[in-house]
């Protein structure tokens, strides 16, 4: 079957010898994914989980039992006070700009002690001048780079708190750049640091990509808000659109009444369609997301051993499900990103290219022949066309069509003439 895919022999040979000697690792990322199924259905079976649940509301969504079990869900799934979880929120992107908008006011200060944030970001705070960002209301930015090893600047941390330092937002996973991912034990040491300097700080987690790659969240250590995209992990592949902001209840509260409207808050909002694939998405989340994991760590092994940077390497402990690959020229970037589109089960035919995506500063390559426009959760790769020339890898709903779509890329790659076997 691989040949009538279009996968050469040699390709195949190399990827099983790989796949081989990944077996016993893959075991333990069984054996986490088992404990958080068991997480998910113990929350869904307290919160008395029930046909009803799964029904859609329309108009205002009062009393939507649906919606509202479902944040309950959430809530004791992540261990929190509450949970907004909605297909009103667009995106993970949307999703941060509501927490940070809801609690933050003018005269307030954003710090990130962990560098730069993902590029989406850049407009929503005001990094990159645009309408309706934050710096337009008077909420200034602070940033902490992270030092030349990776690891944090805490003596430019504990400089740049001050009186007005009112949130910190800690990126998980590394957005487009070649920087580790947090672990959970990484950041829970970042926000005890901040806690001991001034602990009525807000702490917010981007857990994108993040979420069930480890036994414990970001809200078992200490994170006060943590938010995330329905339409990655913790949708399971199902969830159609949506996001999700969970934390304490006043913060939680703060971001529902940005994304609606002060006095209405959590109380409106209808679930049209979206309550079932949401329950069964989030349900399918741990064993979805144990596949993206084997098909990053088979990744990042191929190229490794082809001798391309990889980042996390071959071997290193995984905190989310995102692999980059640096190239070092755009071709490999397109390469790869061409074999990934090739594997899909839709629109394999298309041919990527490079366009000039909103919200970004330069032209982004995606691959992402999905059943929902744009889920990473599902098969995909992107990457900026900028040095260093890296391609970001995510998602594979089943690790046989992970499996697939890495050998697809190599193929792509070997047929470029940038590698040999």
């Amino acid at each position: 079957m691989y040949k009538e895919m279009g996968i050469s022999e040699e390709v195949v040979r190399f990827g099983e010898e790989i796949a081989d000697s990944l077996k016993e690792r893959f075991q333990k990322i069984d054996e986490t994914a088992e404990y958080n199924q068991m997480k998910v259905v113990h929350a869904m079976q307290v919160n008395h989980v029930s046909e009803a649940c799964l029904y859609p509301s329309t108009g205002y969504g009062y009393n939507d039992i649906g919606r509202d079990t479902l944040e309950k869900v959430f809530a004791d799934t992540f261990h929190t006070e509450d949970a907004l979880v909605r297909p009103l929120i667009a995106c993970g992107t949307h999703a941060l700009g509501i927490a940070l908008a809801g609690n933050l006011r003018p005269g307030d200060e954003l710090l990130s002690p962990v560098g730069k944030p993902y590029d989406t970001l850049e407009e929503v705070i005001g990094i990159r001048e645009s309408r309706g960002s934050l710096a337009e209301y008077g909420i200034r930015y602070r940033q902490v780079d992270l030092l030349p090893d990776e690891s944090f600047d805490w003596e430019g941390i504990r400089q740049a708190i001050n009186e007005k330092t009112k949130l910190v937002t800690i990126q998980r996973s590394k957005g487009y750049q070649t920087r580790h991912t947090l672990s959970v034990a990484e950041i829970g040491e970042l926000i005890a640091f901040v806690k001991s300097i001034r602990s009525d700080i807000i702490c917010m987690v981007d857990n994108c990509y993040g979420e069930f790659t480890e036994r414990l969240e970001p809200t078992d250590v200490g994170a006060d808000l943590m938010v995330g995209s329905l339409i990655k992990n913790p949708g399971g592949g199902l969830a159609p659109i949506g996001g999700y902001i969970v934390g304490k209840k006043e913060y939680v509260g703060n971001a529902a009444f940005r994304l609606t409207t002060p006095g209405l808050g959590k109380e409106v909002g209808a679930s049209l369609g979206t309550n079932a694939p949401f329950y069964q998405g989030f349900f399918m989340s741990p064993t979805v997301t144990a596949s993206s994991l084997k098909s990053a760590i088979f990744a990042a092994n191929i190229y490794e051993k082809l001798g391309f940077a990889v980042v996390p390497n071959g071997t290193e402990e995984r905190h989310d499900i995102i692999q980059a690959v640096t190239f070092g020229k755009p071709e490999g970037v397109i390469a790869f990103c061409q074999g990934i589109q090739a594997a899909a089960p839709v629109d394999s035919y298309v041919t990527p290219e490079p366009w000039a995506m909103p919200g970004y500063d330069s032209d982004v390559i995606m691959a992402a022949g999905a059943f929902v426009q744009g889920s990473s959760i599902e098969l995909s790769a992107d990457g900026p066309i900028k040095p260093p020339y890296a391609v970001y890898f995510q998602g594979g709903l089943t690790w046989q069509h992970g499996k697939l779509g890495i050998l697809m890329s190599l193929q792509k790659v070997l047929d470029a003439g940038l590698v040999e076997l």
